[in-house]
């Protein structure tokens, strides 16, 4: 038998994820020719030390590594040129020009990068890594199975994983602090349980969404959903979350001061390759031949390392 009490701290439970029947409208869509209009081809060194040279709009659109096919956008590696082993192949890294303290934000794909030494994600950062946080929505690396969510703080707040109450997330918990510095960066990171969600069992599911709500008072949370089970009202772009059931990924407010550790943040779409996670001991560990910077000579290995993206969208609380 329930009391008034338990049902109230039940609902207490609820909303402390997501607001209760809150609608989102599209603040941002980014789909089709216009694409590219609203993103910054990142042309830098690779800040994890990837074998990787990457490519600005123009020579990025000439080598066919970054280009709009109807309303599909791809990004691809190189999968052509003859590069030496320990050497770099030509990618893409692009970072979206505006910046968000909050929101829905939603990727819908039919392919991610697979293969051996790929390093693909898509993610939020903030101003002067670590301080302004970062958000991983979709990582993973090698023959990775499962998608790894994680966020990364830098400031003095405090910011872990409410390990206490796992009935709020269907994911696995790899590591629950998210303070990070450049000698230790891994975060604090929560593995979906479905392998539809990374690489070749998303691919082979004809990929699907990903999704961020970012509720400043009540927290991060991550689902990602097959084809066959996006929400209706995603599809219909009047999304409510509250609707979606447990996400699969929850970073509670009460544990993770969430408007001090993460601000300002821009998306980044990108695939690196080998570098300090997925060229580590990692490749070694991953079932893949040989070492990590030998397969950067083998072209035919990222045929498939290709970002196939329908759209991105950022959504805000319909008012």
């Amino acid at each position: 038998m329930h009391s008034s009490y338990t049902l109230f701290l039940a609902a207490v439970l609820v909303t402390g994820r997501q607001a209760a029947a809150q609608t989102y409208e599209v603040q941002d869509l980014y789909q089709g020719q216009d694409f590219f209009n609203d993103w910054v081809f990142y042309t830098g060194s690779d800040p994890t030390g990837g074998n990787v040279i990457y490519q600005n709009k123009t020579a990025a659109q000439a080598q066919g590594l970054a280009y709009v096919s109807g309303s599909t956008t791809v990004l691809a590696v190189d999968s052509t040129s003859s590069v030496p082993a320990g050497g770099d192949r030509n990618s893409v890294r692009i970072t979206s020009q505006k910046s968000y303290n909050g929101g829905l934000f939603v990727m819908d794909a039919t392919q991610m990068p697979v293969g051996c030494s790929t390093w693909p994600s898509f993610w939020t950062v903030g101003p002067n890594w670590p301080t302004g946080g970062e958000i991983d929505i979709v990582e993973g690396i090698n023959n990775q199975a499962k998608n790894q969510m994680t966020l990364h703080s830098g400031t003095s707040n405090a910011c872990t994983i409410d390990t206490s109450d796992s009935d709020q997330y269907t994911g696995s918990v790899l590591n629950s602090q998210c303070y990070s510095t450049q000698q230790d960066d891994s975060g604090c990171s929560i593995m979906d349980s479905s392998t539809t969600s990374f690489a070749n069992g998303f691919n082979n599911a004809g990929g699907g969404v990903f999704a961020l709500l970012w509720d400043n008072s009540a927290g991060m949370s991550m689902w990602h959903f097959e084809r066959n089970n996006i929400p209706s009202d995603l599809t219909n772009q009047s999304p409510t979350p509250s609707t979606w059931g447990t996400p699969s990924g929850f970073w509670s407010a009460q544990t993770c001061d969430i408007s001090a550790n993460f601000y300002n943040h821009q998306m980044v779409i990108d695939t690196t390759i080998c570098g300090g996670w997925a060229g580590s001991s990692a490749y070694e560990s991953s079932g893949c031949p040989g070492k990590c910077t030998d397969m950067v000579a083998n072209a035919s290995n990222y045929a498939n390392a290709k970002w196939v993206i329908n759209y991105v969208a950022v959504y805000q609380p319909q008012s």
